[in-house]
């Protein structure tokens, strides 16, 4: 007799007790959606959420590298303005579930966290969820806050369209770039320019940082105005250098959303757009069993012989289903 699989109650109980399996099966159980990823869904949703830090930027700019020295830094006792208890950190890859090379290259790289009990790392791909990644990182997220993570960083592998809605989904974002990075129009292009909460040139100790860092000047000069303008900042992560004036960068970014309200108006804009995901979700949902009902078999028939348009067939089909 098989023992008896926890239910997702108890294994929350025992991520918050500081159970990293329990963690990691919850986790699991999101990226693999279904309804046993909406209960969870459910079961931490009341839960405050964390403090989330967007990483985004072109592969190769040193993004990993970058995230595991930005846990370094905030898990320091000296840590400014505070220490962080808890890090949490996801390595999103949405290009495909089975190439594992840029998410095993991420958990390498993070690898001087791996016998940090206060720090968890976790990599995750599209495997089934009902609405992608763009829905299972926030749910994600939720569940490492429920669990005890006051901060998570969520890093993203390139800069496509996923990978800027996974990123624009934090509550800061920094866009990683290099110097030579090209055409200032690109970061435009990619809609990086519109997430952008700091710049980070990194590699700083390769020519071509300053021209760098005066081409996002010049793009931001040219980008309306706001109470906010990011700071271009630059770093080397290899060695470290610039990380605490970055950190303290994100720290001053979340006092200004905060005191502003904005971190609240951001967050709301943020769940009314995941809900519109929801409802685009389950609206392919059910025209996914439409197309697989013996009457989409008849209604196409109709369509053939001339008797309905694709717009009048569409109609009967959701009028039968009940709208």
């Amino acid at each position: 007799m098989s023992p008896r699989r926890p239910t997702p109650e108890e294994l929350l109980d025992a991520a918050a007790a500081g159970d990293r399996v329990s963690l990691a099966r919850l986790l699991s159980v999101v990226e693999r959606g279904g309804g046993p990823s909406s209960e969870v869904a459910r079961l931490v949703y009341a839960s405050a959420p964390p403090y989330t830090v967007g990483v985004t930027g072109a592969p190769g700019s040193g993004k990993s590298t970058l995230t595991n020295k930005l846990v370094a830094v905030a898990r320091r006792p000296e840590a400014q303005p505070e220490p962080v208890s808890r890090v949490g950190v996801l390595a999103v890859d949405p290009s495909s579930p089975f190439s594992g090379g840029a998410i095993l290259g991420d958990r390498v790289r993070m690898q001087e966290h791996a016998t940090d009990p206060s720090v968890f790392i976790r990599s995750m791909a599209t495997r089934g969820h009902l609405g992608g990644l763009a829905l299972a990182v926030p749910d994600a997220v939720r569940v490492l806050g429920a669990a005890g993570f006051p901060l998570v960083i969520v890093e993203t592998v390139g800069v496509g369209q996923m990978e800027v809605e996974v990123a624009s989904a934090a509550d800061t974002t920094l866009v990683v770039v290099t110097p030579g990075w090209g055409d200032a129009m690109q970061a435009s292009k990619a809609g990086l320019l519109e997430i952008a909460d700091l710049f980070v040139v990194n590699k700083a100790d390769r020519p071509g940082v300053d021209e760098a860092r005066r081409d996002l000047r010049q793009m931001l000069d040219l980008s309306p105005a706001s109470d906010w303008r990011p700071p271009v900042l630059a770093t080397v992560a290899s060695t470290g250098e610039g990380v605490e004036e970055l950190w303290v960068a994100v720290a001053r970014h979340r006092e200004h959303l905060e005191s502003t309200g904005v971190l609240g108006r951001r967050r709301e804009a943020r769940l009314a757009q995941e809900l519109r995901r929801v409802l685009t979700a389950r609206a392919l949902e059910e025209v996914r069993l439409l197309g697989e009902g013996a009457r989409f078999g008849e209604v196409v028939r109709a369509m053939a012989e001339g008797k309905l348009d694709p717009y009048r067939a569409a109609d009967d089909l959701l009028d039968e289903r009940g709208g």
